[in-house]
């Protein structure tokens, strides 16, 4: 057998066992999300003797689906748009107005990505609820704060990609600042706002930290705030904390899978040009 076989065997293994790797976790949570409370407890590996789609139509009643699914996707929506455009606008004008101010201003921006969130956990917090500005708008100024610099980053490098020969064409048929980013800049700026949406996507709506230690009003609980009530002080339902997550990160591994090659790409051309 050729260097050049062994070599590509290898690669298929290697491939395969960190699929199996990476899989093992979701069949234990599918699993077991169809198993009864003891099933679990008594073999967790094994498939399950009768399947219980009631732990699916109690984990539904139990999180509220329909009240902390809203909640969770209108925060994750008005954050994820409001990022978007302010973060490729900023870039696009610190991208195209070459100055010390700006290379100065683009750095301020680049570093927030190296502030963690625990270090000014306790006084942002804190300042937010002098201001009374808890629940569902300050948790969405929480994540455009924490958001933004990242994505600004992100479409940043994408802008050094594009020629400013488009801009100075358009300039000379008359166009205006904002329409030449609006038509012509945003529509070439595709996979890096995909790659956007996707990552604050997973943030926003998996995130338990942040809205545990915003929202206060139990109507606008997300739904990582309603699965935590499956876990009492002496009961923990498993069965219905399983089901549960399924139901919850099907809409993400959708949206990540329809959208991956976009956001390979992105990231490719917003780290490296």
């Amino acid at each position: 057998m050729s260097k050049a076989k062994q070599i590509q065997y290898l690669n298929v293994i290697t491939g395969i066992i960190c699929s199996m790797i990476w899989i093992y976790p979701f069949y234990i949570i599918l699993v077991n999300s169809f198993k009864t409370k003891s099933e679990i407890f008594k073999n967790t590996l094994n498939l399950p003797k009768q399947i219980q789609i009631e732990n699916y139509i109690k984990s539904i009643e139990k999180l509220d689906f329909i009240t902390s699914s809203f909640n969770s996707l209108i925060i994750t929506i008005v954050s994820i748009v409001i990022i978007v455009f302010s973060s490729s606008m900023a870039a696009y004008a610190l991208s195209r107005n070459i100055s010390r101010i700006s290379t100065s201003i683009y750095f301020v921006i680049a570093v927030g990505l190296l502030i963690p969130f625990q270090g000014i956990m306790i006084p942002l917090i804190t300042i937010f609820g002098k201001a009374n500005m808890l629940n569902r708008f300050g948790l969405i100024i929480m994540y455009l704060g924490l958001g933004t610099s990242m994505a600004t980053f992100l479409y940043y490098g994408a802008l050094r990609s594009i020629p400013k020969s488009l801009d100075e064409a358009a300039i000379v048929d008359g166009a205006s600042p904002f329409k030449i980013y609006w038509k012509i800049i945003f529509p070439l700026l595709k996979p890096t706002t995909v790659t956007v949406i996707v990552l604050n996507s997973l943030w926003f709506w998996n995130d338990y930290l942040l809205p545990s230690l915003t929202i206060n009003k139990s109507g606008m609980y997300t739904i990582p705030l309603k699965m935590f009530y499956f876990f009492g002080e002496f009961n923990k339902q498993w069965h219905l904390a399983l089901a549960a997550l399924v139901i919850v990160i099907i809409p993400i591994i959708i949206l990540f899978v329809a959208l991956q090659k976009h956001v390979v790409k992105g990231i490719a051309d917003g780290a490296t040009k």
